[in-house]
């Protein structure tokens, strides 16, 4: 078991799943501040400057009249806040739509790219081994017999 936890390591596979884990953390951070700063302001001007997180309907005890989500659930209401689910659904889709983008951008890098090895590596084209095996036959024809 030794053993092959040495080859997993040895082959990469947790540097690059340490890498990927670094870039995905930053990656959020990006994405994060693109929704909130960027996205989020755009559609509260869509929706007249609604914010549905703080939408919630008391289901048991008792809240201020008008209280934030927060104030309500300090208080020890129990509440359904669909305002909240509502807007981490936007936010979902938002976030999944830009992943999208940025794996469709990377793939399309990706693929110019492998295009272009396989185009230098189909340049140097030799003869087969059947046109080698003609040639040789054809001259063995042509020599006079012994």
């Amino acid at each position: 078991m030794i053993k092959e936890f040495k080859e997993f390591i040895a082959k990469g596979n947790v540097m690059d799943m340490a890498v990927g884990i670094i870039i995905g953390a930053a990656f959020t951070a990006i994405v994060t501040s693109l929704v909130s700063d960027l996205i989020n302001p755009i559609i509260g001007l869509i929706t007249g400057g609604t914010d549905f997180t703080s939408k919630y309907v008391v289901l048991s005890g008792t809240a201020p009249e008008g209280a934030s989500l927060e104030a309500a659930r300090e208080a020890g209401a129990n509440v359904f806040a669909y305002g909240a689910f509502f807007s981490a659904v936007i936010n979902f889709l938002i976030i999944a739509f830009v992943v999208f983008l940025l794996v469709k951008a990377v793939n399309r890098i990706k693929d110019s790219a492998a295009g272009a090895k396989v185009e230098e590596e189909e340049a140097p084209a030799g003869p087969t081994s059947e046109e080698l095996l003609v040639q040789i036959r054809d001259e063995l024809r042509a020599r006079p017999s012994v």
